[in-house]
């Protein structure tokens, strides 16, 4: 169990988080791989619009990119549906740099977004 110096010495050393200012894209790119033909296929998407791939609808809300770095990282808020159901396989942010932290588990494809187009 760590004690209250100890806690104490990590939040000093630590320092206080920094926000990270964040700009917004007209569009992103995102990656799409089919797992049972083996087909990547990647897709831009202007934000506020949705694009077919295979089977699935894929929606692009949002795409933020840090102002400090715009080509160092992508955060994309996403809906994906496959077929014509009603309820989204995915809705979330997904981030470029880490795909894995909130990956959309589906049983032929994935997807994960590659960059937020700036210009």
């Amino acid at each position: 169990m760590i004690g209250r110096a100890a806690l104490l010495a990590l939040a000093i050393i630590a320092g206080p988080a920094v926000a990270q200012e964040a700009g917004s894209a007209s569009a992103g790119e995102v990656r799409v791989l089919d797992k049972l033909t083996g087909v990547v296929t990647d897709v831009e998407i202007a934000a506020g619009q949705t694009r077919e791939v295979g089977s699935l609808s894929v929606a692009l809300a949002e795409c933020r990119y840090p102002l400090s770095n715009p080509s160092g990282d992508a955060y994309a808020l996403l809906r994906v549906y496959f077929r014509n159901e009603t309820t989204p396989v995915f809705a979330g942010w997904m981030m470029a740099s880490a795909p894995a932290l909130n990956a959309m588990d589906h049983r032929r494809y994935d997807v994960w977004v590659l960059r937020c187009i700036t210009s």
